[in-house]
């Protein structure tokens, strides 16, 4: 799997805006748009088309800017959320609500970053794991985490009942648990039946299994990718750390109400690996619940057919849910899948996202190729071509390591891209071919970091208004952050 995991600093964020803070904590800013999960919502396409305030005439440093810091105890993984309009004390307010790796999570006011609560969700007797931990990740030199290892993943906050979802993880240095953990909004409580054990088996005789069962190992994957809460199911996923085995891709289904688990899913039951990360993506959902995610490297079919749907490393997947498990309803597997898993150029580093009012999911590799799939048909495996919508290359230095945004206009709509060691890319995407348009893409001179942390960006928006949309990296609306 990819080596690095997007970390933000310890001074976490600044709000922005451009229009006076209220300084009455019983006065919230008139524009309120809830971000309850990862990039928005499950299309994952990054795209606020409410923001009614901004223009391209008042986004400028006399009217927008930093406002205030908030500060907090570790390192953030995970995308702040805000929910918008929550009755605390007598009056509603905007809430923000971050989580960190040391197993944190504070509730913040949006407009005045007044604390609402702040609470440790590590387990009792217990701290978060730390990166020494891992003790077999990159031959013992693990530094994909520079410290702890609580809560990673974006938590998923279901606003109508007023729960946060989130995974914390826990050790005694010798034991390791994770734990699903549902909490009110208000107050930071735990609900009725939270939190829950995080624990998992499923058939198979791929690696790490015993008696043709293999377990869920609670030090060795990584909860890495946000939380997807689609028809009452709270779907949580696992990739590794640093390719330290054994482990697979799991998917697990809890009860949104109940926290009991529903759903159990091995990516690679009689294989290996598997793992699902995305850069932090969390997996997209469309309007019927199908699940949309790529797996990293592991391995491909059985030994005999690698169309096989039983082990399905290296690939695209849309997943339906089939009484207690997920089943493949449509896949693709680059047509080179050998020589990416030999070279560590696994799929899914970039976060996949459906394109909003289409057939069409978009996904990336650390090979540096974009791939357009139709989501109900995939591709497959072909070994001598990739049966898809479409490929564009953009070169080997683009590793992938990002998380793409879209934006419809007017009369254009664009993707998004900023991977490491690339410069910001705006390509169409044209309705009536359903292709994108590299040859029309707008580059910036501005290339992306170096090393493997490329731009976590989002688009916001009054609509298609032109002159409205702005694109950010390490951002959602109002929300940016400060280096320390």
């Amino acid at each position: 799997m990819v080596k690095r995991k997007l970390p933000l600093p310890f001074v976490l964020m600044l709000l922005v805006t451009c229009t006076e803070t209220p300084t009455d904590t019983s006065t919230t800013n008139p524009q309120s748009v809830s971000v309850p999960t990862q990039h928005n919502d499950n299309t994952r396409s990054g795209w606020n088309d409410n923001e009614t305030a901004l223009t391209t005439s008042n986004v400028n440093v006399q009217q927008f800017g930093a406002v205030f810091t908030l500060t907090v105890d570790d390192q953030v993984y995970g995308q702040p959320l805000v929910v918008g309009h929550v009755f605390i004390g007598a009056f509603y307010h905007n809430v923000v609500y971050i989580a960190t790796v040391n197993n944190t999570v504070y509730a913040y006011d949006g407009d005045n970053g007044r604390l609402y609560w702040r609470k440790s969700f590590t387990a009792p007797g217990m701290r978060p794991p730390r990166n020494t931990d891992m003790t077999g990740a990159c031959g013992g030199t693990y530094q994909d985490f520079s410290g702890n290892i609580g809560i990673v993943g974006t938590p998923v906050i279901d606003a109508a009942s007023g729960t946060m979802y989130f995974v914390a993880r826990s050790t005694t240095g010798s034991t390791f648990v994770q734990y699903l953990h549902a909490v009110n909004i208000v107050d930071g409580n735990e609900i009725a039946g939270s939190p829950t054990e995080i624990t998992a088996t499923s058939s198979g005789n791929g690696d790490g299994s015993l008696n043709g069962l293999i377990a869920f190992d609670a030090q060795r994957q990584n909860q890495r990718q946000g939380l997807t809460l689609v028809n009452g199911v709270v779907y949580v996923t696992f990739a590794s750390h640093c390719d330290w085995g054994p482990y697979h891709g799991w998917i697990l289904g809890y009860d949104a109400a109940t926290l009991q688990q529903q759903v159990v899913y091995n990516a690679t039951p009689n294989g290996y690996a598997g793992g699902m990360w995305q850069s932090g993506t969390g997996m997209a959902a469309d309007a019927q619940g199908s699940l949309y995610v790529v797996t990293g490297n592991g391995t491909v079919g059985n030994s005999v057919d690698p169309t096989s749907p039983t082990n399905r490393g290296e690939s695209a997947l849309k997943l339906t849910r089939s009484g207690s498990t997920l089943q493949v309803a449509s896949y693709f597997t680059p047509q080179d899948y050998q020589f990416l898993n030999d070279n560590d150029l696994d799929y899914g580093t970039m976060g996949g996202f459906l394109i909003p009012n289409s057939l069409y999911f978009l996904t990336a590799g650390k090979d540096g190729n974009v791939y357009l799939l139709n989501k109900d048909a995939m591709g497959g495996y072909v070994p001598s071509a990739n049966q898809v919508q479409q490929v564009v290359a953009l070169g080997n230095n683009a590793n992938m390591h990002c998380q793409a945004a879209y934006y419809k206009g007017s009369a254009k709509e664009f993707i998004y891209l900023w991977s490491e060691n690339d410069p910001l890319r705006a390509i169409p995407f044209d309705r009536a071919s359903n292709l994108m348009d590299p040859q029309g893409q707008v580059v910036s001179s501005a290339v992306g970091p170096a090393g493997q942390s490329g731009a976590v960006m989002s688009v916001s928006s009054n609509g298609s208004t032109d002159g409205t949309a702005f694109c950010g990296h390490h951002t959602h609306r109002a929300v940016t952050r400060s280096i320390p």
